[in-house]
């Protein structure tokens, strides 16, 4: 019999897209099968689906609603999780540095795809 695979309520918090000091203590006390994973992805508990809807958020989630990088946010000053109703108020107030930091993000991404498009062309050559 196969044993079950398990993982650290850190990792299964991190999947399910949640920040995990906002999980409840019985999740964060315990270890998660994949099984167990997978049936809070399929269907998600109340708790699971509140905390994706109003947060608080992990760093890469607001990074990502912000269009932003995880650096972007440390060089904002922002090391705490966010609720989904402080992510649109930064939206709405668009300070300078989070125009700052998209027009980075911006960029970045823009080189990652032209030199992700230069090493497909290299392959296809050789």
């Amino acid at each position: 019999m196969k044993s079950q695979q398990t993982m650290k309520p850190a990792t299964a918090a991190k999947k399910l897209g949640v920040y995990l000091e906002a999980t409840p203590g019985e999740f964060q006390a315990g270890v998660v099968s994949r099984d167990e994973l997978n049936e809070l992805q399929a269907n998600p508990p109340q708790w699971l689906v509140d905390l994706r809807r109003n947060g608080p958020h992990p760093k890469q989630l607001i990074a990502q609603k912000l269009g932003i990088s995880t650096s972007g946010l440390v060089r904002a000053g922002i090391t705490e999780a966010l609720t989904t109703d402080q992510i649109n108020a930064l939206k709405d107030e668009n300070p300078e540095w989070l125009v700052r930091e998209r027009a980075t993000y911006k960029e970045f991404k823009a080189e990652e795809a032209r030199l992700a498009e230069k090493a497909r062309l290299e392959e296809q050559e050789s």
